[in-house]
């Protein structure tokens, strides 16, 4: 007797370990990597800290496993890159620059197996996999141009005779604390502008890409030993909370730059503060899109779902809110929500899979809370709302709510793709809710208005960055 599937196990898909376990197998040989890897980079291969096994989020298998750096592995690894600091900031700039050019070629040559650890690792599409590695190839190309460009300028002195230059030089050593759902582009942004300016970079990835971190690293290990540079410069401690935290204590480290969340990288400022230190923090996102009644409803409705459903929900720069004028509100929500019921939730190295699996069991558990949180504070379900226990790995349904702006859970950045709508009556409101919350990172206005928009853009508009 023939039994019709749900809709839900339609739009879902699982697929075999057998073929993970062989797509696996093949990706590692690609990269240089076994089932158990070696950790930590200083010019050398080591690493004497606990092992950390690495989990496949859509199967739950493991990958391979990561030996990690233990403190003493760190001051080891720091006293080389200070060292290595030394050499390299004497070399040219452009020249610095061709050595980052060369590391570049070498990440586009294993692009395809690289973005395919991430989509085995991170749990991201494979698309989003590949586009990764492509953008720190994208910002090593910039930074290739920026090498023949960090001049300073000439500045008229009021004393006859005289005049005043400025000169910029590097730091030292950068250190790289960077989150799980970018475990290549984070590192990329910083370790290729560190490298041209001079400096030499320490990285810490997140435990649970640890992988990742390994196979970058020896690529770009290979270009340093074959021009005979210092392998510490681009230097790896894999660990947990211990060794970021003895990153941001320890006066080695010039800068810090870390990714993550805001509870996190509030106490990672203060610890580098402390000791008259340079920070770059790039922390939670609790982002919206407006769109007005003027707005091209085909564009936003692509937009949004996308928006929100990428990553599953897990960038920094994911919208979780979404702003609706009273004239289009009903509207935009019966057409997305159709948009939802298209998605395909799964493997994520399958064709047309859209969502992939969360990064971890907690993240499921703070979805489920996530919801339940909306409904105990007023707010409704309109689509989703479930985690899929019937799918092996830490699969949900990407959800839309109905909650008033202000609800505590709106303001909560919940790192899963749940998506609040707010309905509005006049912009300027839209715009205050869009500012009333304490992580502003991304925004988005939709609008067919020049006036509006520039007024968005302005003093009076978003107060976020991006």
């Amino acid at each position: 007797m023939f039994v019709q599937p749900s809709a839900r196990l339609l739009r879902t898909r699982a697929f075999s370990t057998s073929a993970a376990r062989r797509t696996t197998s093949v990706t590692l040989k690609a990269l240089g990597l076994d089932a158990y890897n070696l950790g930590v980079y200083n010019g050398a291969w080591g690493g004497n800290g606990t092992i950390v096994e690495s989990v496949n989020p859509a199967t739950g298998e493991v990958i391979g496993a990561v030996q990690q750096a233990n403190l003493s592995d760190l001051n080891q690894t720091l006293d080389n890159a200070s060292q290595a600091a030394k050499i390299w900031r004497s070399v040219p700039a452009p020249k610095r620059g061709e050595i980052v050019r060369q590391m570049r070629n070498a990440l586009f040559a294993k692009i395809e197996p690289l973005g395919k650890l991430v989509a085995l690792e991170m749990g991201k599409i494979l698309p989003e996999g590949i586009g990764e590695v492509q953008e720190y190839i994208d910002i090593a190309d910039y930074a290739v141009g920026l090498s023949r460009m960090l001049n300073g300028q000439v500045v008229p002195s009021e004393r006859a005779g005289h005049m005043m230059m400025e000169v910029w030089n590097p730091v030292g050593v950068v250190g790289v604390i960077s989150a799980f759902n970018f475990p290549v582009a984070v590192y990329g942004w910083n370790s290729a502008i560190s490298m041209v300016c001079g400096n030499s970079v320490v990285w810490k990835g997140a435990p649970t890409t640890a992988l990742t971190s390994v196979a970058v690293t020896k690529i770009l290990a290979e270009v340093l030993e074959t021009n005979n540079l210092p392998g510490a410069i681009c230097s790896l401690a894999s660990g947990g909370a211990e060794i970021g935290n003895a990153i941001a204590h320890d006066k080695r480290v010039n800068l810090v730059s870390f990714t993550g969340s805001t509870n996190t990288g509030r106490k990672v400022a203060l610890a580098v503060q402390a000791r008259f230190g340079k920070s770059l923090l790039e922390l939670g996102g609790n982002n919206a899109i407006i769109v007005h009644n003027d707005a091209d409803i085909d564009l936003a409705v692509r937009s949004v779902l996308f928006a929100a459903v990428g990553t599953a929900g897990q960038r920094c720069t994911t919208t979780r809110r979404l702003f609706l004028h009273a004239d289009i509100h009903d509207t935009f929500i019966e057409r997305l929500i159709k948009a939802y019921e298209q998605i395909k939730i799964g493997n994520p190295l399958e064709s047309g899979i859209l969502c992939g699996p969360l990064h971890t069991k907690q993240s499921v558990r703070a979805f489920e809370q996530g919801v339940e949180d909306v409904k105990a504070q007023g707010g409704k379900i309109l689509h989703g709302g479930n985690a899929l226990h019937h799918l092996v790995g830490n699969f949900v349904e990407p959800t839309i709510t109905s909650i008033a702006h202000d609800a505590p859970v709106v303001h909560r950045e919940i790192f899963a793709p749940i998506l609040h709508t707010i309905k509005y009556d006049d912009i300027s409101e839209a715009v205050a809710w869009n500012n009333e919350v304490g992580q502003g990172l991304s925004s988005s206005l939709f609008t067919t208005s020049p006036e509006k928009m520039f007024n968005w853009i302005g003093p009076e508009g978003s107060d976020c960055g991006i």
